[in-house]
């Protein structure tokens, strides 16, 4: 082979051997798999044809060095042995991407700012002048990976990641990623049940990302054709004829392709879903060859003679959800049996159970990982003479759960109790969280406030009849009784349905003040309402976080944004801060603030409370209280689109620029603590990058909150200057 150079693809743990196959098919030699990627070796070519052809990888790697590095001056020296200028310009920006500590390199940062003043270091020396650091968005991406003292330098020819195609502008909340989709449809068989003639289904398509994969797969559509650049667009030895070249291959095979694709259709129950899925395939350019209709899960509509039908279903991890997804998981057993005979089944969960409640027979399982879930792909061919045996003996396990449903509810309340009697009593704990939704029969959440019991339960879906969600509820109140033996009087019950709009926060009790209590903390004393509202006005979880806000606030400016009821704050100044702002947009929630604030003693212009949006006022505090507050408590709410608000706030796609707007206001030396409860939550990767931040998420859960570590995620973070 001539003009042979050697790369590492990188991919998503579990997709290591199809990507393998890939590779070998795009013409790769030496394949040899590793941990998250494979290693492969080829011309340059065949660089360019795994950005634009593969469907599984991230990353394609050109690797310019491999050496033994021990510290930080070994790291530098080896950095210099490579003819940079003969990579990239001396004028473009660049960033690096560092992996992996050993010897004296202990930080990735550290690692990082070694090679990129190499880097810097040789244009200075030929040329007098240096490239640019731009982080979030370079010219050209350098990969430096430290594994047991062997140093990998690589040009990242792919720019961002390979798995973001180009078409998916709008997504619903964490969607499958494009490369997973495509793993997965490849080891469900799609290919060979497209070339068949088979159809495709995705029954709950969310943002369309699996439909839209498998046309690109059926109709052989390179991938990155939508992508306008990659970094190797940067890189000294662009060959611009072969990339067009290889444009031109790829556009024809697309036409060609399209042609043929065969039947290929989304449903959801959801009408946004359908809008962003379709959204999405006019962007894909394939608006016109994919369906996506609204639809139930027991009507799939008329389907032809094979097929694949794959989706993923919600997993089930917030309150409430597991009881109401076994049902779900049921109905779309079902529904597949009964409309689908002679096709094939692939649905991925990270729920064990709710697989088992599908009631369909997997042959084969495949391990994946759904961002940091571990994950089944469960491959069943349908055949409908096992439908009624599958759904009797279904019915008659959970039939038997039911029965055994209330003494093992007492049995929980026993156990949980026993467990968490040593903490509350060392600790002076009086409001605590009992039971947590452990039995999937029983989605509820038993907090106690003192002597008085707070419900929470999660409306039943339509598939479970009003006389059921009675009864278990009865139920509940039974085990309570049973085991706690409270004043009847004192015991809360709410349904917390999933809110949105004017309906969030809207008063539930009768106005009698009857659920209104004075409970204590600490130091302490808290107002709280067990009917009123769905919240109570103290976030038991977040017990641990109000403890570290008052342990850092001695002599410090607070900020609190978002404050709801202000207990944080209460903490902070009980704890010695010598100022706080605290605000919030709901008059309720600051007429609560200024309660707990009398209750507390906490008085006078140094701890103020403010209404306004939180949203616009970051946007207009920068000039006037830069550098104004020493620490910062922000806690947004996971989502919200009050009347009163002028956006929408999602926290997964807007905490990245709240972050980035709270640390102007943060001085050097502050902490920003930084918290959400959104149980799927990824922190954007560019913060890490930006500022020093410390993960204390399980530092901050208490034991009666330790078995759900997903229930808030928190972070200190902190100015620093980035590589």
């Amino acid at each position: 082979m001539t003009d042979a150079r050697q790369w590492f693809v990188t991919c998503p743990r579990g997709m290591e051997g199809l990507l393998a196959a890939e590779l070998g098919g795009l013409g790769a030699e030496a394949v040899k798999e590793s941990v998250s990627g494979v290693a492969v070796s080829g011309p340059v070519a065949l660089g360019y044809r795994a950005c634009l052809w593969s469907r599984l990888a991230n990353r394609v790697l050109l690797v310019l060095l491999e050496t033994g590095v021990d510290d930080g001056d070994q790291l530098y020296r080896a950095a210099s042995e490579v003819d940079w200028s003969a990579q990239l310009d001396q004028n473009a920006s660049i960033a690096v991407d560092f992996i992996g500590t050993w010897g004296g390199v202990r930080h990735t940062v550290f690692g990082a700012q070694r090679v990129k003043d190499a880097i810097v270091d040789h244009f200075r020396a030929i040329a007098g002048a240096r490239p640019s650091v731009d982080v979030a968005d370079p010219d050209i991406r350098i990969n430096a990976r430290l594994h047991r003292g062997r140093l990998t330098l690589s040009l990242d020819f792919s720019g961002a990641s390979l798995h973001r195609r180009g078409y998916r502008e709008r997504q619903l909340t964490a969607p499958l990623k494009e490369n997973l989709a495509a793993a997965l449809l490849l080891r469900a068989g799609w290919p060979e049940i497209a070339a068949a003639g088979g159809e495709l289904l995705d029954p709950m398509c969310g943002s369309g990302t699996l439909v839209i994969e498998a046309a690109l797969m059926a109709g052989d559509i390179a991938p990155g054709l939508l992508r306008e650049r990659f970094g190797f667009h940067a890189w000294r030895g662009f060959d611009a004829a072969l990339w067009d070249e290889l444009i031109a291959v790829a556009a024809a095979r697309r036409a060609s392709g399209s042609e043929r694709l065969p039947r290929l259709e989304g449903r959801d129950r959801d009408p946004a879903a359908i809008a962003i899925s379709r959204a999405n395939a006019e962007t894909a350019g394939l608006g016109d060859r994919l369906r996506f209709e609204r639809g139930q899960l027991d009507d799939l509509g008329a389907r032809g003679a094979t097929g694949l039908v794959i989706t993923n279903p919600p997993y089930g991890e917030r309150l409430g959800d597991a009881q109401e997804l076994v049902a779900t998981y049921s109905e779309l057993g079902a529904a597949i049996k009964r409309q689908c005979a002679g096709w094939r089944a692939a649905i991925i969960t990270a729920n064990p159970d709710l697989g088992h409640a599908l009631g369909l027979k997997a042959e084969r399982r495949y391990q994946f990982f759904n961002g940091a879930l571990a994950s089944q792909l469960l491959i069943c061919s349908i055949h409908t003479a096992d439908q009624a045996a599958a759904a009797r003996e279904f019915h008659e396990a959970r039939a038997e759960q039911h029965r055994a449903g209330i003494t093992m509810l007492a049995n929980r309340l026993i156990k949980n109790r026993r467990r968490l009697a040593p903490w509350v009593k060392r600790e002076e704990i009086q409001c605590y969280r009992l039971y947590d939704a452990d039995l999937p029969e029983y989605a509820v959440a038993i907090d106690c406030y003192g002597e008085a019991v707070h419900v929470q339960e999660y409306a039943p879906p339509a598939t479970v009849s009003e006389a059921t969600a009675r009864r278990r509820l009865g139920e509940v109140a039974a085990a309570i009784a049973e085991v706690l033996q409270p004043d009847p009087s004192l015991v809360f019950t709410k349904r917390r349905e999933r809110q949105s709009g004017s309906s969030q926060y809207q008063p539930l009790g009768d106005g009698s003040n009857m659920g209104v209590f004075q409970v204590r903390e600490g130091r302490a004393v808290f107002e709280v309402d067990l009917a009123s509202y769905l919240d109570t006005g103290l976030f038991l979880d977040h017990r641990p976080v109000r403890r570290l806000i008052a342990g850092l606030a001695s002599g410090q400016r607070l900020l609190n944004l978002f404050c709801y009821t202000a207990t944080a704050t209460v903490q902070a100044a009980l704890g010695g801060a010598s100022a706080s702002l605290s605000i919030d947009l709901s008059n309720t929630y600051l007429d609560w603030a200024y309660r707990n604030f009398v209750l507390n003693g906490i008085a006078g212009e140094r701890h103020r409370l403010l209404r306004a949006d939180c949203l616009d006022w970051l946007r207009s505090a920068g000039h006037e209280h830069a550098g104004a507050f020493d620490l910062i408590f922000l806690d947004p709410p996971t989502f919200s689109n009050s009347k009163k608000m002028t956006d929408t706030l999602d926290v997964q796609r807007d905490h990245s620029g709240l972050i980035r707007a709270s640390m102007e206001l943060l001085a050097p030396g502050g902490t920003l603590v930084f918290s959400n409860n959104f149980r799927r939550f990824r922190l954007d990767a560019e913060i890490a990058e930006e500022f020093g931040i410390e993960n204390v998420s399980t530092r901050t859960l208490d034991p009666d909150f330790r078995g759900d570590e997903r229930i808030h995620h928190c972070w200190l973070i902190q100015h620093r200057t980035s590589a």
